[in-house]
């Protein structure tokens, strides 16, 4: 099982389209608060389109209880101050990816206390960051690339 977590997301299309590629990857979401939109907005419904009702959602009331829900879990932080790519860890059973708000990114005190869970997409050195729906599909099916695809269809009827 995968598990994404948006700490504080800001924009609703970026959530509806992360909810999407949940729903797609069996991989639960979850929001902590405060949400820069409410889970009822229109867009954040359209982005997701009839997905939103599909999806394993968890909405936490703010940080701090949500990281006493997932204490000892197997977490990899998403940061552009990472030392390491996404691709170096090796993704064993539960993992849980972890990304922050579109503005400001993860806080720096999580990143610090937790410097060899943190990873990062390579990208040009001046270059403003990947949009987040963009960077949790990435890394989400790197995970689900180095455990073998479970439970997703391989193969298309098609050819």
């Amino acid at each position: 099982m995968i598990e994404i977590v948006l700490i504080e997301p800001e924009i609703p299309q970026n959530t509806g389209n992360i909810a999407r590629t949940c729903v797609a990857t069996g991989s639960r979401l979850h929001l902590v608060e405060p949400l820069g939109f409410s889970i009822s907005d229109r867009q954040l419904k359209r982005a997701g389109l009839d997905y939103w009702f599909d999806l394993d959602l968890t909405v936490w009331p703010d940080f701090d209880s949500w990281q006493r829900a997932f204490a000892g879990k197997n977490l990899f932080y998403a940061t552009t101050k990472a030392p390491r790519t996404y691709a170096e860890p090796t993704y064993r059973g539960d993992t849980v990816l972890v990304f922050g708000k579109e503005t400001k990114g993860l806080p720096e005190s999580l990143l610090q206390a937790h410097p060899e869970r943190c990873i990062r997409i390579p990208m040009q050195s001046e270059s403003r960051s990947l949009n987040l729906a963009n960077a949790v599909a990435i890394v989400t099916y790197e995970v689900l690339r180095q455990q073998g695809f479970p439970g997703l269809l391989l193969a298309s009827d098609f050819l």
